[in-house]
């Protein structure tokens, strides 16, 4: 692993930041400086922990019996794999530059012009096909090390993130008993 691969994590944390701040409407709430500071600070701490989560599951199960440790492979196919969504911070940088809040927004009110919102929702969409295509990218790279059809690849990458939102709920679950809402003074 290079510096590369931590630097395409570090960007997926960010994009997969930007997209979950339109998810929660935090542009009716926010200013794009303020979406755009807790996507870089926070973001990329996550994509960096992602990489390692969603590495350390996949060089479990990508390992064969008696065949050498994947685990550099597999964090290249995750970090390579996410070039296309990496690569869609351009737009969500040029649409909040243009659109503003707009972009942030997954209802924005009745107030917003047309081209704004258009805007927002074509850069959305270019950002999910971008998505999909890094999850071709991970299927195929991980039926390249594998050495096995992509249909086995798929069945992999599934797994692995299933095994992903389960240890990810697991910890939500925990913190939320450790840290109740509503617990402070």
């Amino acid at each position: 692993m290079g510096p590369a691969d931590y630097a395409l994590a570090a960007l997926q944390g960010v994009v997969s930041w930007l997209a979950l701040s339109r998810a929660q409407n935090a542009g009716l709430v926010s200013t794009v400086p303020a979406i755009l500071f807790k996507a870089l600070t926070f973001g990329s701490l996550a994509g960096l922990g992602s990489l390692f989560l969603m590495g350390a599951i996949y060089a479990r199960i990508v390992r064969r019996p008696g065949d050498a440790p994947l685990r550099n492979a597999v964090f290249h196919v995750l970090a390579y794999g996410g070039v296309p969504a990496a690569a869609s911070l351009a737009p969500w940088l040029l649409t909040a530059v243009i659109a503003g809040e707009t972009t942030f927004a997954q209802s924005p009110g009745p107030e917003v012009e047309s081209f704004p919102l258009l805007l927002a929702r074509m850069q959305f969409i270019a950002y999910v096909l971008l998505l999909l295509w890094s999850i071709v990218l991970q299927i195929m790279g991980f039926s390249e090390i594998q050495n096995v059809a992509p249909r086995k690849a798929l069945a992999t990458w599934v797994i692995g993130q299933l095994i992903g939102f389960l240890a990810l709920l697991v910890v939500a679950v925990l913190l939320n008993l450790l840290l109740p809402a509503g617990a402070g003074p």
